[in-house]
């Protein structure tokens, strides 16, 4: 006996298996993200409010503080807003309650 095993005859495929059946394919389903599905209008989103400083340390700590609201959501703001207001409402109270320059005296002419 011979062992060779014989060639499929011309114009037979070979029976196909299970591997080389082709995997049902899924349909094609293209992906679209879209931005405005995903916006949620009372987010906190930063205003990009450029902040320039004044040279006068309280005043400045007072406008970086502002920069906490781009972090909040709105009903987050008034608090930041009520804090820096009173800061700067005491730095002003501080500036007229310091010793200024004599006054010039009286000219009388």
């Amino acid at each position: 006996m011979s062992d060779t095993v014989p060639e499929p005859t011309k114009g037979h495929a070979p029976a196909p298996t299970t591997e080389d059946a082709p995997a049902e394919a899924e349909p094609l389903v293209e992906a679209h993200h879209d931005p405005e599905a995903d916006h949620d209008p009372a987010a906190p989103a930063p205003l990009n409010i450029p902040r320039t400083p004044t040279g006068n340390a309280e005043v400045d700590a007072g406008l970086e503080r502002l920069g906490d609201a781009d972090h909040l959501t709105t009903d987050g703001h008034i608090e930041v807003y009520e804090d820096v207001h009173r800061g700067l409402r005491d730095t002003l109270t501080a500036l007229d309650a310091r010793p200024g320059p004599p006054a010039p005296p009286p000219s009388y002419r």
